[in-house]
């Protein structure tokens, strides 16, 4: 019988690891520590960061920093598949647990995206990948669970505190031993395309239709469940959530050109000119319209079964203390919402940041439109998730200042 002890750092066939976990169906389940597993020792764990962000969305570059951050989710699961593996998109960066045997060919494959990046975008992104067995040794543990809203679209949370050792280490924050272990050779990058097939930005930004679009992130909460619970509760959430869910059939569009065209054709070109890739996206994205217009099944694709799932197959991201989420919520109840969170935060109970927007920005990952997978990533928008954490750290700074 396989063992989920966290000592027990013993190379084993893991193939199956993630998929072999109980399935989240609901956001709810996954404050259920019960439900999660400690990964095997020899899986390795990416951690991402866009450096200066803040400055970057500042700039009016929201889409581009939520493309960026996604990058290395989608080079990492092209390059693993089939095996299914979690991750975890936070607005300017991303976390990815993969098996052991790809290790080599992904840092290639992210020193080319950090490469990619900092070429096509003028974006400097961190990235950082240690085993599970390391970050142990270091004092922290991972354990995964799988968040899966239709079958076959997962995305991976976290506990155990190994996602945030990596964040902080990436960052330069962390223990300078454990940095300089989980640090990716900048001569990897060798400057040729990486495969980042299936992720686009082809939807319109998603405009609230109840008042705002909020982008929370609560940290340090004793029971982050009853948190999050008491938040939906306030934006009027019904039994399942979906009034404030900020992806629905009422709040998604596409307009063309779409706005994220060049994000898209930089991204698929394969060293092809960029002129041939954005025809490409123009005309793949052109009837897509024309189909969503028509409403009608084409060739296996059916559109209104595709907007339902897009409804359906977005991301709820949960780390180790931390939690982000966005919901589409009335503005009375936004009010309702940082009166009880500013309580909470003076009574020492948690940290919290809040961005307020009339919009919401998707990038999207697209295995397979016709056989249903494919997922996607919300952020909030005018900053999103990246503006909340400076308000987070701008509070906490003022409580520690308030309390001397």
């Amino acid at each position: 019988m396989r063992s989920n002890s966290p000592s027990d750092d013993t190379p084993r066939e893991s193939f199956g690891f993630f998929a072999d976990l109980p399935r989240l169906q609901k956001t709810g389940d996954t404050f259920d520590a019960a439900r999660y597993r400690s990964a095997p020792g020899d899986w390795m764990l990416v951690v991402t960061d866009i450096v200066d962000s803040t400055i970057a969305i500042a700039n009016g570059q929201y889409k581009t920093v939520n493309f960026v951050a996604a990058m290395a989710i989608a080079a990492l699961k092209n390059l693993c598949a089939p095996t299914p593996l979690p991750f975890l998109f936070g607005g300017d960066g991303s976390v990815v647990l993969f098996p052991p045997q790809h290790a080599d060919a992904a840092r290639r494959a992210l020193a080319r995206v950090r490469g990619f990046a900092a070429r096509e975008h003028g974006l400097v992104l961190r990235a950082g990948v240690a085993t599970v067995a390391t970050l142990r040794r270091f004092g922290s543990d991972v354990l995964v669970g799988r968040f899966e809203p239709s079958p076959g679209n997962s995305f991976g949370v976290f506990l155990g505190g190994g996602v945030a050792m990596l964040e902080a280490a990436v960052r330069g924050r962390g223990d300078p031993a454990l940095a300089a272990l989980v640090a990716i050779p900048t001569e990897l990058d060798d400057g040729l395309p990486v495969d980042l097939a299936g992720l686009s930005c082809r939807w319109n930004p998603l405009r609230s239709g109840r008042g705002k679009m909020v982008a929370l992130i609560i940290h340090g909460a004793a029971d982050p469940g009853a948190e999050h619970a008491a938040v939906m509760r306030m934006a009027g959430a019904d039994g399942h959530g979906d009034a404030v869910q900020p992806v629905r059939a009422a709040t998604l569009g596409i307009g063309w050109p779409p706005k994220g065209l060049l994000l898209e054709a930089r991204a698929s070109r394969q060293g092809r000119p960029l002129w041939l890739a954005v025809l490409r996206v123009l005309a793949e994205t052109l009837l897509a319209r024309v189909i969503f217009a028509i409403g009608r099944p084409v060739g296996g694709f059916d559109p209104d079964r595709y907007i339902s799932e897009t409804a359906t197959n977005t991301d709820f991201s949960k780390h180790d203390e931390t939690v982000g989420f966005v919901i589409d919520c009335p503005v009375d109840c936004v009010t309702k919402i940082k009166a009880y969170l500013d309580r909470r935060l003076e009574a020492g109970a948690l940290r919290y940041g809040m961005n307020v927007s009339d919009t919401a920005l998707m990038t999207c990952l697209v295995t397979s439109p016709t056989a249903s997978l494919h997922v996607h990533f919300v952020d909030g928008g005018d900053g999103g998730y990246t503006a909340a954490a400076r308000t987070m750290k701008a509070l906490a700074r003022a409580a520690v200042a308030g309390g001397t």
